[in-house]
């Protein structure tokens, strides 16, 4: 381990460099706190070419959002730094850090945004089409792709629902059971809405001249369709230095995240947590939000801190 020094000695550091991270980053930097960012550079976005529903930022490159947020953080001091946290206790009244490269840093508070990583349907050929033709949020796609032949993968624990969302994106959408089994509601809704229902196993996605054309059966046929949205089956949230430091998770059928306050306050003193690590459905721009409102509980809690230290010692 490296020795420790001043430069890696921080008020806050923020672990992750996402929409949330960032967020938190530049509150905290115009807060005038040395805020680091330690960052990956494993975006779960990162297939897409575009994001959408950011008001003023719909449509734009996911990278080139992470950029300019990097570059506003560059007038009040803070640095970005590339790694990966490894370990984390505490360490008197804040934390002590040390990174995949043996850097030691520490910190009196810490922001975990460290996002998610979806585990996707074992399906030939999915994962390469992934945030591309194969898609999982209308809300974040499915105005680009309205009225063309949708399909649908069931998730085992909700086989309709998704089938059920994007019929309003589209009047023409086949759900690929791949042995789901329907409720009867659901089956009945299904058919109001003209929904069509394939039971066979799937095997893989057909793809020609770099496009979906349809999905393949397990019987070797393919049933056409131009979009595919499919929900991972685990939505794995990055919350390894939580659970190192003793955070409180919640299940979901989903998978496991850290539960917070409505500040983003973990139930470890000093530690909050904002974007997809703490929820399923954080889009970008509720993970920029989170950020924000981290950030600045944050700067109060220091400053309060410092106030209080500073009045005892007047008085002692």
């Amino acid at each position: 381990m490296n020795a420790h020094t001043d430069e890696n000695s921080h008020e806050v550091v923020v672990i992750g460099g996402g929409a949330a991270g960032l967020s938190a980053a530049l509150i905290l930097g115009r807060s005038r706190r040395r805020t680091l960012v330690v960052d990956s550079g494993a975006p779960r976005n990162a297939p897409t070419a575009h994001m959408q529903g950011y008001l003023s930022r719909d449509g734009m490159d996911p990278a080139e959002f992470l950029a300019a947020g990097r570059r506003e953080l560059v007038p009040y001091g803070v640095e970005v730094r590339r790694g990966e946290v490894t370990g984390a206790v505490r360490d008197g009244d804040g934390f002590a850090l040390t990174l995949a490269d043996g850097t030691a840093l520490t910190a009196r508070r810490l922001v975990v945004a460290t996002g998610l990583v979806d585990e996707l349907p074992e399906v030939e050929g999915l994962a390469g089409r992934w945030g591309r033709d194969v898609l999982h949020c209308p809300y974040c796609h499915g105005w680009e792709v309205r009225d063309r032949a949708f399909g649908v993968l069931a998730h085992p624990t909700m086989p309709a629902h998704q089938a059920l969302m994007v019929s309003h994106w589209s009047p023409d959408v086949t759900l690929f059971l791949n042995g789901a089994a329907l409720a009867d509601e659901d089956a009945r809704l299904l058919d109001a809405v003209g929904v069509r229902t394939v039971a066979g196993p799937v095997r893989g996605v057909a793809v020609e001249d770099d496009r979906l054309t349809g999905v393949r059966l397990a019987d070797g046929t393919v049933a056409g369709c131009e979009v595919l949205f499919a929900a991972a089956t685990r939505l794995a949230a990055r919350h390894d230095v939580l659970r190192q430091l003793g955070a409180e998770l919640y299940e979901t059928p989903f998978g496991s995240f850290v539960k917070v306050d409505e500040t983003g306050r973990t139930s470890v003193p000093g530690v909050w947590a904002a974007g997809n690590v703490t929820g399923p459905t954080e889009q970008v721009v509720n993970a920029a939000s989170a950020g924000y409102r981290a950030g600045t509980v944050i700067n109060a809690e220091l400053l309060m801190a410092d106030l209080t230290a500073r009045a005892d010692a007047r008085t002692a």
